[in-house]
């Protein structure tokens, strides 16, 4: 279903550091809660309020691209998407539990998992006026997929009809079984649009309006802001404020100082880490807010077995484990992340920390036997070069920690150098297999453990001799090819029986730590900064702000 020029996609947001996307689906694999954490003070007062008026002002970096939902990929443009508009369905913020919020129920499917029919709520308008039912769905989701946009591969590689079956009922059909198709229907971009406002056709977007059936409606959207009012006629529970001012900074240095000086109400995306330390002292001051959520965007090394040493499966395994995730939190994150051992997070039930059981952290020792094993010695080191992209001051520090720790503890078995490149021929070049290692970040676009394993580890022609040809991992630059895992991926992509998929996933990710084709890092955590008396700022699991319940 996910197309291989993904990663491309997804490697474009990466200018926005520690944010994230994230989780789960309910209907395929129960979640542990997503933990949400405030530092604040229990001061009502608001001295550095910015209006009286009851509205909030949201300060940020992320400029949006557009605001055309058949068009919006960035986290910019989906998180002002995400705030006016309904989705089929949606999550509770802090949860992992999927819910209907236009639907009226989660879908029926059929037996052999092909049909999807969902009831949709009545007395729903959108903004101009036009009354929301099936027929407006099914024309949403068709120009999702026919406009051609940014995210389309999302529902064209999936959906083979769409259709109303009745004056509340869409009735869904898939060209193969997908377990997590509900999951899709949660992302932002596929929200109901009014049919008077938007019309078919590739490339027809509209990138400076929204027309949906959200709490807020967009009353003016400027180069530097934009103002949300409130949809009087919403079907829901009106916002608790008056209203949205989002200010749009020119860079964090800026986003940092308007909200000490209380130009903003809230903070959030993106801060350094560095000020994002800076602000959290000041919160256990009782100067303002700090609301941190765990995230699910992960960090991780791509190993590229077509080049030499990596061909040797014990230079990976030994590569896996002389990385030191502890003092990589601490040296290049402030301890604002948490360290990963597989590749699918663990906001996930279905992972499994298999890589610090086999491998653990800084296990020098066994890096060395391995080395020696695969016939390297100080005379005959393994040389291995670890890339990132120029723009990405924590890829650059990550791959000096490493370095620093290998020309320390290796005893010059191992050689690494640290080398970067312009961060577009980065991304462009990677799946020419021009890079030996690199280090990159991942943002799912749906929030299934299916996203961080089919992108990752598919591959639709390939050998073992030559490796992958074509397919997801060939897009990454580990060029990883096990028939086993393709079978297994299509398994766990069919299988509507949580527990049973849940084992599928574990099959997969102990292959994972055999072949060793990417070494996981560290995942993400989320971080938002309110003033004393602004309450109720959450982020749900998606990583975007949900403006509706802040007040002050």
């Amino acid at each position: 279903m996910t197309r291989f020029v993904l990663p491309v996609r997804r490697w474009s947001r990466m200018t926005q550091f520690l944010s994230l996307f994230c989780l789960c689906l309910l209907l395929v694999v129960s979640c542990s809660p997503r933990q949400q954490t405030t530092t604040s003070t229990t001061s009502t007062s608001s001295p550095n309020s910015t209006t009286g008026d009851g509205r909030i002002t949201i300060g940020t970096t992320s400029k949006p691209r557009t605001l055309d939902p058949a068009d919006a990929y960035e986290l910019a443009s989906l998180g002002l998407v995400f705030n006016m508009s309904d989705r089929l369905y949606t999550y509770e913020p802090g949860s992992t539990e999927i819910k209907p919020q236009l639907a009226t129920a989660l879908p029926k499917v059929s037996a052999d998992g092909l049909t999807y029919t969902i009831p949709l709520r009545q007395g729903v308008v959108f903004h101009d006026g036009t009354p929301f039912n099936a027929e407006a769905m099914a024309f949403s989701i068709k120009r999702f997929i026919e406009n051609k946009g940014k995210p389309s591969f999302l529902l064209a590689d999936t959906v083979d009809s769409v259709k109303a079956t009745g004056e509340s009922e869409l009735t869904i059909k898939l060209k193969k079984p997908f377990a997590a198709f509900p999951s899709l229907l949660a992302f932002s971009g596929v929200c109901p649009v009014s049919p008077k406002a938007y019309e078919l056709g590739a490339g027809k977007f509209k990138p400076e309006t929204f027309v949906g059936t959200g709490p807020y409606k967009l009353a003016a959207y400027g180069t530097d802001s934009l103002r949300l009012d409130v949809f009087d006629k919403y079907w829901g529970e009106k916002p608790a404020n008056q209203g949205v001012n989002v200010q749009i900074q020119t860079s964090p240095v800026n986003l940092f100082n308007a909200f000490r000086t209380g130009a903003v109400d809230v903070a959030y995306l993106s801060l350094q880490p560095d000020q994002i330390r800076s602000l959290e002292e000041g919160a256990k001051k009782g100067d303002w807010q700090a609301i941190t959520a765990q995230g699910s965007v992960v960090s991780y090394m791509v190993l590229n077995r077509n080049q030499k040493p990596l061909d040797k499966p014990e230079v990976r395994q030994a590569i896996a484990s002389l990385i030191d995730r502890p003092l990589l939190n601490q040296r290049v994150l402030f301890n604002q992340a948490d360290p990963l051992y597989s590749m699918i997070p663990t906001t996930f039930n279905v992972s499994q920390p298999l890589f610090k059981d086999q491998y653990g952290d800084a296990n020098v020792d066994k890096a060395k036997q391995l080395l020696t094993a695969a016939g390297f010695s100080k005379d005959n080191p393994a040389k291995v070069e670890v890339w990132y992209p120029a723009s990405s001051p924590t890829r650059s520090l990550a791959a000096q920690t490493i370095k620093s720790l290998v020309d320390q503890k290796m005893e010059g078995i191992l050689v690494l150098e640290a080398k970067t490149v312009e961060g577009a021929t980065f991304f462009k070049e990677i799946g020419k297999g021009l890079y030996s290692i690199a280090l990159l970040d991942w943002y799912p676009d749906f929030l299934d453990p299916d996203n961080y394993v089919q992108p990752f580890l598919a591959c639709q022609k390939g050998s073992v001799a030559k490796g992958c040809e074509d397919g997801g991992s060939q897009t990454q630059g580990s060029f990883y090819y096990n028939e086993t895992v393709n079978k297994l991926i299509d398994q766990q992509r069919k299988e509507q029986n949580p527990e049973a998929r849940k084992q599928i996933f574990t099959q997969i990710q102990t292959q994972v730590a055999n072949d060793v084709p990417y070494v996981p890092l560290w995942q993400n955590k989320d971080y938002v900064f309110a003033q004393k008396g602004v309450s109720n700022v959450q982020l749900d699991p998606t990583q975007n702000l949900v403006y509706k319940p802040i007040k002050k």
